[in-house]
This record gives structure tokens, C-alpha cells and sequence, in this order.
């Protein structure tokens, strides 16, 4: 059994770490992609996790599932393909460690997973099912993870989906904000940030949790606002914290390490998401939020997931 199957995008993310003679930046490849850097915290803090994805026949991709087996992951859910190359992003950071994106992905492999190449006896084994929009952003790999979803929902497993937008990703950004509202209508519980819910409504953080609440059936919500902190929200509770004071160098990956931990400590917990007490978002959201804040003091997403013993120490400084 597995207690989280998730699906979508590997890649390698090129991070600067200082300038040449001439001033341009020096790239370090670090593995990432947002599933793999929600299932790595998932493993960090106890749960086990299988990752369904497709990477090139290539150099980046091999790196890619060792990096995901030596955290863990069960990678059969991996398809390796010779047509196409492992997916590239390239990160600049601004002096706040805040980052832009630009994809090498024309097309990347992750986009060209179909439902067919799925396995789908993963699904069947999991308790809960998580995906992201960058799945969603061409075919064939929409259509695989529309019915990997619908799928799971069949089976009755907890659907966990966090939008992850990427402007330069979408040709139209109607279509993005059509896919993400399709994605949060699919689950139970979401991790979304304040500008992605900027991005849909153009309106608060606040607000936003009250309108996945209201509107589209979710019934957890957890919303990132990087150094301002984080909300968690239930019909019935509703938590406020804030962000661990960190002398942040890269933010690459921190949203899914807070998405990762907090679905960590929910299934330790064992409660329906709508069940869940002011006490128990508490014991979820202080803990993700420093395992996020310590993340940001690492460059790279799957390499910064801080180890389980440092986060409880950390804590009590939140």
C-alpha cells in the first residue's frame, strides 16, 4: 500500500549560483518538478509514496530516477521514453531568492505521458492521489491525468492537487485559470498560493479559502503567502501562521514542501479533512510552515527538504 500516488511533471531545474567573468549567470542542475518535490517531503516525514510520470531516455532523466529512488519514491510508475528529452527549467532568482522560469519543453517528456502507459494498480493502492496544472497544460498528458483523476475519485481515495501555476507555460492564460478550476472542483484538499488566488479572483487570501470552501467543494484549504505565512481552512476551523524567519537563498520547491509535510501530518493524523479540529490545523501548519521556511535556506527543491529532527526543533521558534 501507499499512502500517496502522485502524477506529473519531472524536471531538471537549472538554479544560478554566481556570475562568470562576463557576467552570466553559472547554472546548477538540481532535480525538481512539483510532484517529486511533494512526494520527497511525504518520504522525509514517514509516508510512503510512487511517483507516475514520463522522463526522456536521457542523461537528466536517469538522474532524475535515481534521485527519486535514493529518496524513497517507488519509481515504477516512471516511463522512460526515446523520443522525447527530460524537461529543463531554468530559475533566475531576484536578491529576495524569488524566482522566474523558463522551460526548455517543445515538447518536454512530461507532457507526453498518455493514459495508456499508466500504471494504473498504483492508483488502486494508494490512499490519496495528488496532481498539479503543469500535467494539464498540453496533450496527451491532460487527458491522462483528467482520467487518472477520475479514476481515483472512483476508488474514493482523499484527491490532493496544488495549481502550481506557470505563466510562460500556457499559451492563453483563460486556458490556465479554465484548468485550475477544473483541478480544485476534482479535490479534497488543495494547496494554492495567494497569488494564484490572486490570479483566479483577484482577491484576498482570506476570501480565497472561503471560495474553495463555498464554491468548489473543497474541504481543506492551504494557502501560501510566502514570508507573510500561511492559512489553513475548514468549514469548521480555520488557522493563521507565520512564516519562519529564514535568511532565505532560493524558494525553488518551498510551496510543495509545505503542500508535502502538511499532507504528511493529515494522514497521521488519519481524520476526514473536514473533520479537522483548530488543533489539528495547528499541529499541520506549524509544521509545514517551517519545514517550507528551513527549505528556503537550501538551494534546489528535492535536496532542500529539511531532515524531520530539525523541523521540530525549528518550530518552536514559529
Amino acid at each position: 500500500m501507499y499512502d500517496v500516488v502522485a502524477l506529473g511533471e519531472l524536471l531538471i531545474d537549472f538554479t544560478p549560483k554566481g556570475k562568470d567573468n562576463f557576467g552570466y549567470p553559472i547554472m546548477v542542475a538540481n532535480p525538481g518538478g512539483a510532484p517529486g518535490n511533494f512526494l520527497a517531503a511525504l518520504n522525509a516525514y514517514g509516508a510512503k509514496t510512487a511517483f507516475i510520470g514520463k522522463v526522456g531516455n536521457d542523461a537528466f532523466g536517469h538522474l532524475l530516477i535515481k534521485t527519486l529512488d535514493e529518496s524513497g519514491i517507488d519509481t515504477r510508475g516512471i516511463v522512460v521514453d526515446s523520443s522525447v528529452f527530460t524537461t529543463l527549467a531554468f530559475v533566475t532568482l531576484d536578491t529576495h531568492g524569488d524566482r522566474e522560469f523558463s522551460f526548455a519543453r517543445k515538447p518536454g517528456a512530461d507532457t507526453q505521458l498518455k493514459y495508456e502507459e499508466i500504471n494504473t494498480s498504483l492508483l488502486k493502492k494508494a490512499k490519496a492521489f495528488h496532481f498539479g496544472t503543469l500535467s494539464l497544460t498540453h496533450e496527451p498528458a491532460r487527458e491522462a491525468t483528467k482520467k487518472a483523476v477520475s479514476f481515483a475519485k472512483s476508488l474514493n481515495k482523499l484527491i490532493s492537487f496544488d495549481p502550481n501555476l506557470r505563466k510562460p507555460l500556457w499559451k492563453l492564460q483563460e486556458d490556465a485559470k479554465e484548468q485550475i478550476l477544473w483541478g480544485l472542483s476534482q479535490s479534497h484538499v488543495v494547496k494554492i498560493s495567494d497569488e494564484e488566488i490572486s490570479f483566479l479572483w483577484n482577491c484576498s487570501p482570506e476570501e480565497g479559502a472561503e471560495n474553495l470552501m463555498n464554491h468548489h467543494g473543497v474541504s481543506l484549504a492551504m494557502v501560501t503567502m510566502g514570508d507573510k505565512g500561511a492559512i489553513l481552512k475548514t468549514k469548521n476551523a480555520q488557522c493563521a501562521f507565520s512564516a519562519l524567519k529564514v535568511k532565505s537563498v532560493d524558494t525553488t520547491g518551498a510551496g510543495d514542501i509545505f503542500g508535502g509535510s502538511a499532507l504528511a501530518r493529515l494522514l497521521e493524523l488519519n481524520k476526514e479533512p473536514s473533520l479537522l479540529t483548530r488543533t489539528d490545523l495547528e499541529y499541520i501548519g506549524r509544521y509545514a510552515s517551517t519545514a517550507a521556511g528551513i527549505s528556503t535556506e537550501t538551494h534546489g527543491g528535492i535536496p532542500s527538504v529539511p531532515k524531520k529532527e530539525l523541523v521540530l526543533q525549528k518550530m518552536q521558534s514559529l
